[in-house]
């Protein structure tokens, strides 16, 4: 048994809930077959959640949020993974309903880990963590749908965002013409650092809900967002184009028509991140340590501590993260 640091989040006796560091003892952790001392974790909006006592996201309190971890194996009951190799968990159900990477220890199922791939520190994976994945994913979707580098642009909205910042970054690197879309003006230096071509606010994207389609302009698009900004996204397509979408801070619905997807035959692609097979994950981790990995990956992240993450939290709820949160657990 070792005893450990967590952040603990709690419901109180009014229905509050409030964060705190705690101590903690590695025999209280869930089964699983892989116990893990993490070196890193990540923020996320879905960390956020969790901590601030959504019921969506976290049934039970008290709970230790934190749905990515990266770390060394410190016992193992499967022959798998053996003590000191060095892993990469994210979703599942990490940091949901159980005890996640805010925690110096984590204990988990095997099937939930993958190790670390070569080209990849430790550190770098939880810099992209989640938010990597997840954009890793959208646009590995919008190439299997024809998506090729071309002069047109290609969107990118919530730009400035843990998944729209890599998306910016990532399909830069890839010699796309980015577009990126933002509610954060004073931030265009830091999204043209990253290799957006054009920022633009995010009032340019909230006019014309009332039309059944708009003009055409982007070859393709990475929604982080949701809402009617997603939709005027697809109504904005050229013909043929697709739109990956895989966040919902602007809301979980829109006002739709059939109109895009059968006059000029575009596409809407789910993006999922959080229980597709282990295998796709590991392809993804692949892609980013070797072919798309990127050399701007520190121009969009800042390191905090344990302690300083309940203020980090309050922020990101407050919609005023930029970039990737990286938290140092070891």
């Amino acid at each position: 048994m070792s005893t450990f640091r967590a952040l603990q989040a709690n419901e109180d006796a009014n229905g509050r809930f409030e964060t705190r560091i705690i101590e903690r003892d590695t025999s209280e952790l869930p089964a699983g077959e892989v116990l893990i001392r993490v070196s890193y974790s990540s923020l996320n909006y879905k960390d956020a959640l969790s901590a601030s006592g959504n019921r969506g996201v976290t049934r039970n309190f008290p709970h230790t949020p934190g749905i990515d971890a990266a770390g060394t194996v410190v016992e193992s009951s499967v022959s798998e993974f053996s003590e000191g190799d060095e892993i990469i968990t994210t979703g599942y159900d990490l940091g949901m309903n159980t005890a996640g990477g805010f925690g110096q220890f984590i204990r988990v199922p095997a099937a939930w880990v993958i190790k670390r791939p070569a080209g990849l520190s430790l550190r770098e994976a939880m810099a992209l963590g989640t938010a990597g994945l997840t954009a890793a994913l959208c646009v590995d979707k919008l190439e299997q749908a024809g998506l090729e580098p071309v002069d047109a642009p290609v969107l990118v909205t919530g730009a400035t965002g843990g998944v729209g910042s890599i998306a910016v970054a990532l399909m830069s690197r890839l010699g796309y013409n980015v577009t990126a879309v933002t509610g954060k003006a004073d931030q265009a230096d830091f999204l043209t650092k990253l290799g957006a071509k054009q920022v633009i606010e995010r009032s340019a994207l909230q006019a014309g809900t009332e039309k059944p389609l708009l003009k055409e302009q982007w070859a393709g698009a990475i929604d982080t967002v949701g809402g009617d900004i997603l939709f005027n996204v697809v109504k904005s397509l050229q013909r043929g184009a697709s739109v990956s979408c895989c966040g919902l801070t602007a809301g979980t619905g829109f006002q739709a028509s059939v109109l895009p997807f059968i006059l000029r035959g575009v596409n809407l692609l789910g993006v999922d991140s959080v229980e597709i097979p282990l295998v796709v994950k590991a392809s993804m981790w692949d892609k980013l340590s070797l072919q798309w990995k990127l050399s701007n990956l520190e121009d969009l992240v800042q390191e905090i501590s344990l302690e300083q993450l309940p203020v980090a939290i309050e922020r990101i709820l407050a919609g005023q993260q930029t970039g990737r949160m990286l938290v140092r657990l070891d």
